[in-house]
């Protein structure tokens, strides 16, 4: 049998590194109030020579890197993000370009903070199918430049980065790589997280707006109902868990959703503090981290999830 197995991971941020004290100069709030209320210590902001396509080609590179091949082995990529370069084309392709990759599968998938769970799912399957050898996973954004940097409840939450996984198909047997994966939408609840503008309805780009009471209240119980799902699907529980890798939104939904589980802090890798909300980036960041600090380990069990808006949420679990 087929089976997606990771054998390279990378990440990438910004040069400008912002500290909720800098923050506080520019927006009325205070380093206290941030921490206490999101855990969050610093984000990174991208600069004008900065991009969501020079953020994941860095990110890529570090994977391909990991993984010990050649970029032009690579045959898909798959990037997701909320924040592209271009209406079109994808920022795939600008990415397949600067790794000098002359042909392969390249498109983008929007699930925002959840497009890393959907962008792995969708590789996973055409992994599985045969149909390519080796993909390439991203989550990627720049939601900078799509913040209210007038608004203190969004604009604290939110920063710049890149993530990459390298996914190889595997018949070796050995039970390692993703052994399921689930995910879902509901679109009922558009108005509680979303962007005000779009090319089809007011022709600019528009802002971020969220209800974060709310959102709260949904993440912590849809991530949890999701995390059961997938094990589940895998045969497992979440006794078998070694590590969670979680969505970095929000220091309380990682905590209220550990407890949910019954999972203890010390198994949920944390690294909000760093580089706060990244979207689609948050997970693989996270991932990047845990694998070279050398937390996760071969044969660890771990849970990869997030939600973000649409609402769309989703997890996967994989055997490292």
């Amino acid at each position: 049998m087929i089976r997606a197995r990771i054998t390279g991971t990378g990440s990438a941020l910004p040069e400008r590194r912002v500290s909720n004290a800098e923050l506080a100069e520019r927006v009325d709030t205070s380093d206290e109030w941030i921490v206490e209320r999101t855990g969050i210590r610093f984000r990174h902001i991208a600069g004008d020579h900065e991009t969501t396509a020079t953020l994941a080609a860095d990110a890529a590179r570090a994977a391909i890197a990991a993984a010990g091949i050649d970029a032009a082995q690579i045959d898909l990529i798959v990037l997701a993000t909320a924040t592209p370069d271009q209406t079109f084309p994808a920022t795939a392709t600008k990415v397949q370009a600067m790794l000098g990759i002359d042909d392969c599968v390249a498109f983008d998938v929007a699930a925002v903070c959840s497009g890393f769970l959907y962008a792995v799912q969708v590789a996973d399957a055409m992994l599985r199918a045969g149909v390519h050898r080796r993909a390439l996973v991203i989550g990627a954004e720049t939601f900078s430049r799509i913040l209210d940097w007038e608004d203190r409840t969004t604009c604290v939450l939110f920063g710049d980065g890149a993530g990459a996984i390298v996914l190889e198909a595997d018949d070796s047997g050995d039970g390692r790589g993703i052994l399921s994966t689930r995910l879902h939408a509901d679109g009922r609840h558009n108005g509680l997280l979303y962007v005000d503008g779009g090319p089809s309805t007011t022709g600019t780009v528009g802002k971020l707006r969220m209800k974060g009471k709310e959102v709260f209240r949904h993440a912590v119980v849809n991530l949890a109902a999701v995390m059961g799902e997938s094990l589940e699907l895998a045969g497992l529980t979440s006794d078998d868990v070694d590590w969670v890798v979680p969505h970095q939104a929000n220091a309380r939904i990682l905590d209220a959703t550990a407890r949910k589980l019954g999972l203890p802090p010390a198994k949920v890798v944390v690294t909000v503090d760093r580089h706060a909300n990244t979207s689609a980036a948050s997970v693989p960041l996270a991932l990047d981290t845990a694998v070279r600090d050398g937390r996760i380990k071969a044969g660890d069990l771990i849970v990869l999830e997030a939600m973000g808006g649409g609402f769309t949420w989703g997890a996967a679990v994989v055997r490292w």
